[in-house]
């Protein structure tokens, strides 16, 4: 982008008036070397770097990087570049600019391209004052990190708890499925709360689920524990270990000698600085798995607590002691 003197003179001269003067203004050399994604000009793109698979549906959620400029600004007007994990925006509902949602319809994961928009398709004959002016075509630069098709789950969480138990298992299972990676998802990017909520919400789903025969029954209960390790994991993230043993033991419930529970557990204990409880779970980890190097580092972590708690007992008991003394001569 230009940022001399005249180039800031120029933003103030109408487009129309520009071209009677055949001045060519920067944005006007960008569309030369773009695409119209529509046919009305509205929309132009340019593919910077190409992504993989098949585009954004129409129902999806987004993880993405943009940045917005007018022209003759270097600096953008908005931009999410700051952020290390942009949250996961929902299409039709958190991406509230018209042209940027049909643009992310024509990207794949991992595509950065730019995009130029006119009025009707961004921010219309009035602007957004004091940021964008009236009339203004705008440029955004735009990273597709992730996507997931939400549709299905969309659709499911409308309906009544009647209806949900009566969509086939395949669908219900899908929606699980679905959700699962929307929680990996936002786990994988430090946002616990987000992944919290979506482990959350499938383990309620499972619950309200009625199932048909005692198969479909122990099938729902297998498939609730990778959801309930997961909450277990998350809350240790969170900093809440009671609720993490919480969610530890519900597992255990269900699969007593499940190893990642007994470690999560473990965890949570020694969190709380339950030293005995937390050499117990882990103890019965470590006879499932005897060489797993995480059960076994936690173990020694334990110890050295443990050893350390011990050493300041003694010390706090001997200062008593020699207090008690004092007073005696």
């Amino acid at each position: 982008m230009s940022n001399g003197k005249t180039s800031r003179i120029l933003q103030f001269i109408a487009p129309d008036e520009r071209r009677q003067f055949g001045i060519e203004t920067p944005f006007q050399r960008l569309a030369w070397q773009m695409q119209d994604i529509l046919g009305d000009g509205g929309i132009l793109k340019e593919v910077v770097h190409a992504g993989e698979g098949p585009p954004v549906p129409k129902h999806a959620s987004v993880s993405i990087h943009f940045s917005g400029f007018i022209e003759y600004s270097d600096a953008p007007f908005e931009t999410t570049n700051h952020l290390k994990f942009p949250r996961m925006m929902k299409l039709g509902r958190d991406v509230t600019l018209y042209g940027l949602e049909l643009g992310l319809l024509t990207m794949k994961k991992g595509e950065f391209s730019r995009f130029l928009f006119k009025p009707k398709y961004a921010y219309g004959d009035l602007g957004c004052p004091p940021h964008i002016p009236p009339l203004a075509t705008v440029l955004y630069e735009v990273q597709v990190l992730d996507f997931l098709d939400s549709a299905q789950v969309d659709e499911f969480m409308d309906l009544s708890m009647e209806e949900q138990n009566n969509v086939p298992l395949s669908t219900f299972l899908n929606v699980l499925d679905t959700q699962r990676s929307f929680g990996n998802l936002c786990f994988n990017k430090k946002r616990y709360e987000d992944a919290r909520e979506r482990y959350k919400q499938a383990v309620t789903l499972l619950q309200n689920r009625e199932p048909v025969d005692e198969e479909e029954k122990k099938c729902l209960e297998e498939i609730k524990l990778p959801f309930l390790l997961n909450l277990s994991l998350t809350y240790l993230k969170l900093e809440k270990p009671q609720k993490a043993l919480c969610y530890g033991q519900k597992v255990l419930d269900i699969s007593p000698q499940n190893t990642k529970a007994l470690f999560r557990c473990g965890q949570a204990c020694l969190e709380m600085n339950d030293y005995e409880k937390a050499q117990d779970y882990l103890t019965l980890a470590q006879a499932n798995k005897p060489f797993d190097p995480d059960i076994n580092t936690l173990l020694r972590k334990l110890a050295l607590c443990y050893k350390d708690y011990l050493d300041k007992e003694r010390e706090m008991c001997s200062k008593m002691f020699s207090g008690f003394k004092g007073i005696e001569k």
